[in-house]
């Protein structure tokens, strides 16, 4: 029986690939011991609460931050003691491997894993590795990554091109059923979602052109929270502030999305071939990550990038149309593209590194 500790965490982005990749390792092999390794008030241990046969230990754990911050004098203490906690969990469970995806929480654990000799595999899911996985590189064995890309800002011989876990129950959706909850006539539909924190600017942007859209489209707004605009009611636009258990379905019948440029949402829409108009967060609200990922994206034929000073009302409806009138040459270029679910090479690493074949 094989013992695997996954750790990650500080957004979902961080979490839910590993809860693929334990389904399916569940699925091969269903005696395998799960551990989990986060930190007592991050979101990790809400979403890995939901399994019970996943066990979670905590450790203290700070953020390395780029920016003046008060706790810049206090977080780097914490740091050392989350290499102290990580150290004896990783010599109490004897684990045969470690997966790591990333955000602060990992790095004492990938850390702790190396000096224990745990072969260790991470995973960085953009183009750019963020910080804590270049913090991490020296100890894992290999590092999967997300883009073709990345693989000339790594160690050698240390990256791997896999593709991004993409969670299963994504490819169950069914349009049918949303088109009937949602009360859709037959137009085709546009997805608009600007991560869970919502995009003013793509909202307004939106709902300015509103008249014009939907005379075209059937609209699925997710527009983050405390961002729904009561007085709007068309029967052929409707909003969310996020939803859940439906986005299987409401992927499904979408012919289009409006997405930031998150790298675990953009590889989901790309393993369900959805032609997209990406919106990136700017520079001014990140270390331009999301910039990056759009552009690849771009040239690679998956997608049109529109950024977020360029938009205006104008602008995003010709972008729209422009990705309507490519969206079959997206959808080509989509179905040729390698690598666009990494769960199963992910999982053969991380069961090969185990052990197991």
């Amino acid at each position: 029986m094989a013992k695997i500790v996954f750790t990650g965490g500080g957004t979902a982005g961080h979490v839910t690939p590993n809860i693929a990749l334990m389904n399916r390792i569940r699925e091969l092999h269903p005696d395998t011991e799960f551990h989990y390794i986060g930190s007592s008030d991050g979101i990790e241990k809400e979403i890995i609460a939901k399994y019970p046969d996943v066990t979670f230990h905590t450790i203290r754990t700070g953020k390395l931050r780029r920016y003046f911050s008060m706790k810049n004098f206090t977080d780097p203490f914490r740091v050392i003691a989350g290499c102290g906690d990580a150290k004896r969990l990783i010599k109490m469970l004897k684990p045969d491997v470690l997966f790591s995806k990333g955000g602060f929480v990992a790095v004492p654990v990938v850390f702790a894993a190396g000096k224990c000799k745990v072969p260790v595999l991470s995973h960085e899911s953009d183009i750019t590795p963020g910080l804590a996985n270049k913090l991490s590189a020296r100890y894992a064995d290999k590092i999967c990554v997300t883009f073709p890309d990345t693989l000339g800002n790594l160690p050698k011989n240390k990256g791997v091109f896999t593709g991004t876990p993409i969670r299963k129950e994504l490819y169950s959706g069914n349009a049918d059923r949303a088109r009937a909850a949602l009360g859709f006539d037959l137009k085709p539909v546009l997805l608009v979602m600007g991560g869970s924190a919502g995009s003013v600017a793509v909202n307004k942007a939106i709902r300015g052109n509103l008249e014009a859209l939907v005379a075209q489209f059937n609209i699925i707004h997710l527009c983050g929270k405390g961002k729904m605009d009561p007085s709007i009611s068309h029967p052929s636009y409707r909003q969310f502030e996020f939803v859940s258990e439906e986005l299987p379905d409401y992927l499904a019948l979408s012919d289009l999305i409006i997405s930031r440029a998150g790298s675990n949402a953009i590889h989901e829409f790309l393993a369900l071939k959805k032609p997209m108009l990406l919106i990136p967060l700017p520079l001014s609200a990140s270390r331009g990550d999301q910039i990056l990922n759009a552009q690849s994206f771009a040239a690679r034929g998956f997608a049109q990038v529109l950024n977020e000073e360029d938009v205006t009302e104008e602008s995003l409806l010709s972008a729209i149309q422009q990705v309507r009138t490519r969206s079959g040459d997206m959808r080509t270029a989509m179905e040729k593209a390698e690598n666009s679910d990494g769960t199963e090479t992910i999982c053969k690493m991380i069961l090969n590194a185990a052990g197991i074949d």
